[in-house]
């Protein structure tokens, strides 16, 4: 089992936006979660990812509960978030967001198979190796959805969270 979320309650200020929820997600198996505006479904992830503190249940990843943990711990067990909105670093490079994507990689001394990534993610993803230079808020919000897309997968995760992942992109 890959991840497993029970009665988990979490909203913002004194709002209550998740009411008890629990799923789980096998290995291997893509989930959608659906429904409306304001059903939840950001919250969930938030609080799965580790941006919204749960305010009960459990989240449990790998055999590991962690609910309540900061979303940087998160990220080093493996769970990565491409937020809606994309969220991408505009000032930097394409280079440089996939770069911080494998932030947690990086201090480990795996630079050569960071650089590998790369050309993955730029094979992947053609267009990012042509604007490889180009900073990244000139991209148009298609290039910056396949970025955010791309910095996720930078970090090898073994849970992706994508949240809204195809809006900006053309089919």
């Amino acid at each position: 089992l890959m991840l497993r979320v029970r009665s988990l309650r979490a909203g913002y200020g004194g709002v209550e936006v998740l009411k008890g929820v629990s799923l789980h997600v096998d290995e291997g198996e893509i989930v959608a979660i659906v429904g409306p505006n304001g059903a939840g479904k950001s919250t969930l992830l938030n609080a799965v990812a580790g941006l919204a503190k749960p305010w009960s249940g459990s989240v449990v990843l790998g055999g590991v509960e962690y609910a309540g943990e900061p979303a940087e711990a998160v990220a080093g067990r493996g769970c990565v978030l491409v937020p809606e909105g994309r969220q991408i670093f505009p000032g930097l490079s394409v280079r440089d967001n996939l770069l911080l994507g494998a932030w947690l990689r990086m201090r480990h001394g795996g630079r050569r198979a960071v650089e590998r990534d790369i050309g993955a993610m730029e094979a992947l993803f053609p267009v990012l190796a042509e604007r490889r230079l180009q900073a990244a808020g000139t991209l148009s919000g298609g290039e910056q959805q396949m970025l955010a897309i791309a910095r996720a997968l930078m970090s090898r995760p073994s849970l992706l969270l994508l949240d809204e992942p195809s809006i900006g992109l053309a089919p």
